[in-house]
């Protein structure tokens, strides 16, 4: 089991480092406390008492229709069992507290899926299915239960990897830098971290120079998670919790370097000096040498 670190906010103080109590733990900042966790679905947000204006007795209290699950077809992510996930707060202030410097989506679906997108324009099958994100800073794959990466296809310019229903997974993330990063990550629109809304204000991960880490599930304290398995989109955390399907089949990355240090100097590796390569790099004719 790994220990991930959290960072802190950029542009201010940040929280001091936490141990964890397991030899390997996940370090990773984030500004929410441990009772700010994800709500299991269904269950009521943690908190005080709801404050507001007295209500006449005359009157009643609209009522919201609840709405229709979604029957769309394809994955969604579900709200797993308790896993342990230990991780520690250290210090990371952001060069741009409200920017990522790079950013990129890797789409999930099942085999039916892929079956429909097989006469998509550009479709490719590949085996091992990862994104690279900043031109190769950092590459994200999934990986299943049995601890073998997933395969996928690439169609209409993006990359999709390929699931089964009730299938636990979790994200890899590999850094190919000599600096370290803070990577905010979603997963159905998601924030990881916190269960809501993802945003590029939230706390992420810390990514170690030219490390690596696993992020398994929600998480819902400093020691547990709710494992990442695929289901179906009707019964997807997204949708449970909010009631809102429209983002479910995406994860996201975002990544934040740290103050004082320039994304634009660190090598790519092999990756994007390929990208970078010139067919023509001649550009007149020169006399012989002799």
């Amino acid at each position: 089991m790994a220990v991930m670190a959290l960072a802190g906010c950029g542009g201010g103080a940040s929280s001091p480092a936490k141990s964890g109590s397991e030899p390997m733990a996940e370090s990773a900042s984030f500004d929410a406390t441990p009772n700010a966790a994800p709500a299991a679905p269904g269950q009521a947000p943690q908190g005080g008492e709801a404050s507001g204006a007295a209500i006449r007795g005359d009157m009643k209290a609209e009522q919201e229709a609840p709405r229709e699950p979604s029957n769309r077809p394809g994955l969604g992510t579900t709200w797993g069992e308790t896993r342990d996930s230990k991780i520690t707060t250290s210090p990371f202030v952001r060069a741009d507290s409200k920017n990522a410097f790079a950013t990129a989506a890797l789409f999930y679906t099942d085999e039916e899926g892929a079956r429909s997108m097989a006469n998509a324009s550009g479709f490719k099958r590949f085996s091992e299915g990862s994104i690279d994100v900043g031109g190769g800073v950092i590459t994200a794959k999934l990986k299943s239960g049995n601890g073998m990466f997933l395969s996928g296809f690439e169609a209409t310019g993006k990359k999709f990897i390929v699931g089964q229903a009730g299938e636990r997974y979790s994200i890899v993330l590999q850094s190919h830098v000599p600096a370290r990063l803070e990577v905010v990550v979603s997963v159905d629109g998601l924030d990881v971290i916190d269960g809501k809304a993802a945003s590029f204000g939230k706390r992420g991960y810390l990514l170690d120079p030219n490390g690596s880490i696993e992020i398994d599930g929600f998480r819902q304290s400093m020691d547990t998670v709710a494992a990442f398995r695929f289901g179906s989109v009707r019964n997807s955390y997204a949708e449970k919790k909010t009631g809102d399907a429209r983002n479910v089949g995406v994860i996201g990355v975002a990544l934040f370097n740290e103050q004082g240090t320039n994304p634009s100097s660190w090598p790519r590796g092999d990756t994007q000096k390929r990208l970078d390569a010139n067919p023509f790099p001649g550009q007149f004719a020169t006399p012989p040498s002799n």
